[in-house]
C-alpha cells in the first residue's frame, strides 16, 4: 500500500508536461516518490542528529539533496 496519492503525482506529473500518464506509469511514479522521500528523510534525519535535534528542519533537508 502506497501513502502517497496517486491523483497528486499524476497532477505533477502533467504539470511537468505529462499530456497523459497510463496507471502503470502513475504506480511507478508513486514508487519512485516514496522511495525517493523516505531516502532524503533518512539523510536529513543524519543531519538533525549531527546538529543535536530530533526534529528535521529545512536546512537539514537542503543539504539531504
Amino acid at each position: 500500500m502506497t501513502e502517497l496519492p496517486k491523483a497528486a503525482i499524476v497532477r505533477i506529473a502533467k504539470k511537468a508536461g505529462a499530456e497523459r500518464v497510463g496507471e502503470d506509469a502513475a504506480d511507478a511514479l508513486v514508487k519512485v516518490a516514496e522511495a525517493y522521500i523516505a531516502d532524503l528523510s533518512r539523510k536529513a534525519a543524519e543531519f538533525a542528529a549531527h546538529a543535536g535535534r530530533k526534529t528535521i528542519k529545512a536546512e537539514d533537508v537542503k543539504l539531504a539533496e
